[in-house]
């Protein structure tokens, strides 16, 4: 398996090489030169593995440049059970007839960023062990990202993290899960700006090739590829949990900001996996939202970039659409390069002649929700099953209830768990969650973190200052 960028001015590379990549040189994503097909003999034979199992069959498509072997120790690492609050690593529990919620937030940070985060950890040990270096991984969070990066790379002391945020628009938990970290390997920088703007200087400082190689400057934003690869695994194992016959589709319903998550349903879709529907919600910022249903995709300034109860969501610019787009197209890469060309200067492209192949050849739809939309869906999943979902999860659940077909399993992506996100639960429910256990106190432990302006060379400098090498 070689990787190719959707730009197509890099050449074909393994795995290793574009995970320490994170973007690719001509400032595109790294995607498979030729996508792994799944068979049903395949898929039958895969409804008894356990999830490192899975996980193990299906990386092992994406990943040909590391033994076996190795990769299954990996894997073995990554999804270790002392580390998940579920004992089959992701639970499925039903919600009604014929929905269910996926949980894949039981890991270390209580998001489901750790599904893809635990991997990339033990993948980034592996590899710079392997060619004796060292990385400093830069990236932006909108709210968990950080906190799942940071947990997972702290005991990688060949990596180093800078982790912008934007100052005051996360939870105190998903702010005081970050800050708190005491590490010197960790450090936390609060930007004054939204998400969209410390992605900016993300993707600028990384397209700067001269700094990029002199500081060795990664990824594990989800333009990263290997996060991607983790995450096509729990769409096969919700299919394999939900159905007994290999004939029988689902829908998964998944809350997105930056597009990642439900691309990894995408991509597992692509691979034969029997998906009906990818129910796409969006908070206020629905710019994706509008794209599939007008075919016009329009980023917001950032000042039109709502703050809401959803914060992870918070997002204009969806790092992960260029992939997808990549694929709508026909694979151009030239067509591809163009499009983000006009973005940059007129704001927005038009691809409403691809409106009919969007649910119809890809499975799409969308929809979004607002702030009471998910305080009274927390409510009614309380009330009516006992189940306490986050406010990302209830986007997922408001929006998947409009698309939902008759005899097809709907799967609800878990974002998060509810207590990273108490007020909003307290408005809900009119309580508190319940604080996961060894967490009571995170709050108020002492944080670390450097507040700046949102600029790009004051970014620099920091990295310049404190980089490992």
């Amino acid at each position: 398996m070689q990787y190719i960028s959707t730009r197509g001015q890099m050449a074909p590379q393994h795995f290793s090489d574009v995970l320490l990549e994170g973007l690719a040189p001509d400032g595109g994503l790294a995607v498979p030169q030729t996508l792994p097909k799944i068979d049903a003999q395949t898929l039958t034979a895969w409804r008894e593995l356990t999830y490192p199992q899975l996980a193990l069959e299906i990386l092992s498509l994406f990943v040909t440049d590391i033994d076996r072997q190795t990769l299954s120790a990996m894997i073995d690492r990554a999804y270790a059970a002392d580390k998940f609050r579920s004992e089959s690593i992701v639970s499925v529990r039903p919600l009604g007839d014929e929905a269910y919620l996926l949980g894949v937030s039981e890991g270390p940070t209580l998001a489901f960023k750790d599904m893809a985060m635990q991997f990339l950890g033990e993948a980034f040990g592996h590899v710079l062990t392997q060619r004796q270096t060292t990385l400093n991984i830069l990236g932006a969070t909108s709210g968990d990202t950080g906190s799942a990066a940071e947990y997972a790379m702290r005991q990688h002391k060949q990596v180093s993290v800078f982790m912008l945020s934007p100052k005051g628009r996360m939870s105190a938990f998903q702010r005081a899960q970050m800050y708190s970290l005491q590490d010197d390997n960790i450090h936390n920088i609060a930007v004054e700006g939204d998400f969209d703007q410390a992605q900016e200087i993300v993707k600028s400082l990384a397209s700067d090739l001269d700094f990029k190689q002199k500081y060795r400057i990664g990824a594990v934003n989800s333009i990263n590829w290997a996060r991607i690869a983790a995450q096509i695994v729990y769409y096969f194992w919700g299919w394999l949990r939900t159905t007994e016959t290999n004939d029988q589709k689902v829908s998964f319903a998944v809350p997105s900001g930056n597009f990642g998550n439900i691309l990894a349903g995408h991509y597992a879709r692509q691979m034969g996996l029997p998906v009906a529907r990818l129910v796409l919600a969006t908070n206020e910022n629905n710019v994706l939202e509008e794209f599939f249903q007008t075919g016009i995709y329009r980023p917001r300034l950032p000042i039109d970039t709502h703050v809401t109860s959803s914060p992870s969501m918070d997002i204009s610019k969806a790092s992960n659409f260029e992939r997808f787009v990549y694929d709508l197209v026909g694979q151009d890469p030239e067509r591809v390069a163009s499009l983000w060309q006009a973005l940059s200067k007129d704001g927005s492209f038009d691809l409403s002649e691809y409106l009919p192949a969007f649910e119809s050849q890809y499975g799409f739809v969308a929809g979004s929700s607002s702030h009471g939309d998910r305080v009274a869906t927390i409510r009614r999943v309380f009330d009516e099953y006992g189940v306490l979902i986050d406010p990302h999860t209830a986007d997922g659940v408001k929006v998947a209830q409009a698309f939902a077909q008759p005899g097809i399993p709907m799967l609800v992506l878990e974002t998060a768990l509810p207590a990273k996100f108490a007020e909003t639960i307290e408005e809900a429910i009119g309580r508190t969650p319940p604080m996961p256990v060894g967490l009571e106190d995170l709050e108020i432990r002492p944080q670390n973190v450097v507040e700046m302006s949102c600029d790009a060379s004051a970014v620099r400098a920091f990295v310049e200052a404190n980089a490992n090498l």
